[in-house]
């Protein structure tokens, strides 16, 4: 209960280890839920799987759970019982009551095969009662085929098994005869028709051998082929209002199937299903393929959910990550958040000027204004956040300097500072969206003094795509070359407009750096 996972997967066959794989390759925490017990385990082989052709059903299955392992996903034997929606998801309980919780449900249950009540029947499901030539019939090629009617489509079933043996019987079992067209079709590829209900499966030594009808007579057979009723494995999606409908083929209804879409996205937003739960004549191939289908699309759903969650943050911290509030919850986070070193900028700058006025802009802990005042310079530092000047103060009397700089809590976007009264005002990482930055910037200017300079650092914004940063907003960054472009030739000296190398914390950053001296 502790862990949502992104995807739970219902059932453990093919389709449902597919799907599986396929998530957890897209590094999507999975876990699948089977019971152990897959449609096909009667079954001796799989075919017309590509690479894997002839591999028997549990061989296949063990090694699907090993990729599924093998890319971080998780297999866990139990019975899902029932789902429930809740705000983040999906509550599921298996039998026992343990419950897990998922973002999306990929359900692929799979189906069973309802077969005619005819005694000794059942005993051969899967060896020498089969029920699909594609799935057996080359084994089962060139035996003696009956082939039992079931249904409107038994008929063509009978001409599909022919392809398969020269000796093939169509049993009625006393449903209704086919129609004079069909009856032509039958005769023509010489298939005898065998009108008696049957009484029975005759067995000897464990092999199918004969059928006995109703009045004695008996026919020998080697192989029956059927049409069962196909009837998805519902019973955990109706507990998500999901209930089976008829599915057809060629105008005859097959049996009961969930419906979806082509993706397998069913009318359950957060629900998909993938395999003979929702295609009842799906073969091994066909369902894993499906279930990789409706994986890539869960996926898809998962990164949809997940940009418009991001985007909603990302506009959350750019309209409050300058606020005062949110500053004073960032430098209550801890005893320092600087380094309390100068900034490599200023420094590099600063140090050949002669002292005078200086405004600090964003002083934080103080590190700038205490560099310049033990310089000679008298300092106004000015921050958002009265933590940060708490510290600062603290930092200057440490240092003996604090009667040469004054702090100030402030918000220069609503208190400018005044024009022309200071020979050097520094402004390093002021990022803001670009018109408040603007407008800033355009008043920081302002208070520079004739013959005074003006200091503006940033990140530069080609450190983006070289690595990642906490503080993404393309929008904030700036190049020094945008900056000096703002400023009025007529009025303003550029001294310098550069991208500078500088060592931060994890290698080489680069800063944008205007210097710009105010004309006398």
């Amino acid at each position: 209960m502790e862990q949502t996972y992104d995807v739970v997967v219902i059932g453990g066959g093919a389709a449902g280890l597919s799907g599986a794989v396929t998530l957890a390759r897209s590094r999507r925490s999975v876990l699948v839920i089977d019971r152990g017990d897959p449609r096909n385990a009667p079954a001796g082989h799989v075919h017309n799987l590509l690479g894997r052709e002839g591999v028997a059903p549990a061989e296949l299955y063990k090694a699907g759970r090993a990729e599924v392992a093998e890319y971080g996903g998780e297999v866990r034997e139990g019975t899902a019982e029932r789902a429930e929606r809740t705000g983040d998801g999906f509550l599921v309980t298996l039998a026992g009551g343990e419950q897990v919780r998922a973002r999306r449900l990929l359900v692929t249950t799979g189906l069973v095969d309802e077969l005619p009540d005819i005694p000794g029947l059942a005993e051969h499901w899967g060896d020498q009662v089969a029920h699909c030539p594609y799935c057996h019939g080359w084994e089962l090629r060139d035996r003696r085929i009956g082939v039992l009617a079931t249904g409107p489509l038994s008929v063509h079933h009978a001409q599909l098994w022919r392809q398969l043996s020269n000796d093939v019987v169509f049993l009625l079992n006393g449903g209704p005869a086919p129609a004079p067209e069909q009856a032509e079709q039958l005769a023509a590829r010489r298939i005898p028709v065998v009108r008696e209900p049957i009484e029975e499966v005759l067995t000897e030594d464990g092999r199918l051998t004969a059928v006995r009808l109703d009045g004695g007579r008996v026919v020998d057979l080697e192989v029956i082929a059927v049409g069962p009723r196909f009837v998805a494995r519902s019973e955990f999606l109706r507990s998500l209002g999901l209930e089976p409908a008829p599915m057809e083929m060629n105008g005859h209804v097959m049996g009961l199937r969930i419906p979806a879409e082509e993706t397998g996205a069913t009318a359950v937003p957060g629900v998909w299903v993938a395999g003979n739960v929702t295609n009842l004549g799906a073969t091994v191939a066909v369902a894993a393929a499906a279930a990789q289908t409706a994986a890539a699309m869960i996926n898809t759903d998962l990164i949809a959910e997940e940009v418009r969650d991001a985007v909603a943050g990302h506009r959350r911290q750019q309209e409050t990550m300058f606020e005062a509030d949110a500053w004073e919850e960032r430098y209550r986070s801890s005893d320092a958040i600087w380094s309390g070193e100068p900034n490599v900028q200023l420094v590099a700058e600063a140090a050949g000027l002669p002292a005078g006025r200086a405004l600090d802009v964003g002083c934080g802990e103080g590190a700038d204004a205490v560099w310049l005042a033990a310089r000679g310079w008298e300092v106004t530092g000015v921050d958002i956040s009265a933590v940060a000047l708490e510290r600062a103060a603290g930092h200057a009397k440490a240092a003996g300097l604090a009667d040469r700089i004054t702090f100030t809590q402030a918000d220069l976007r609503e208190q400018p500072p005044r024009e022309r009264e200071y020979d050097l005002v520094s402004a390093h990482f002021m990022h803001l969206p670009a018109d408040a930055r603007r407008e800033l910037y355009a008043r920081l200017a302002g208070a520079v003094r004739p013959g005074g300079t003006l200091l503006l650092v940033g990140h530069h914004p080609d450190d983006l795509a070289t690595a990642p940063r906490p503080m993404h907003f393309p929008d904030m960054m700036f190049t020094a070359a945008e900056l000096a472009a703002e400023l009025d030739p007529a009025g303003w000296e550029v001294r310098a407009a550069e991208k500078r190398p500088r060592e931060g914390r994890d290698g080489i950053v680069h800063d944008a750096v205007l210097v710009a001296r105010r004309r006398g």
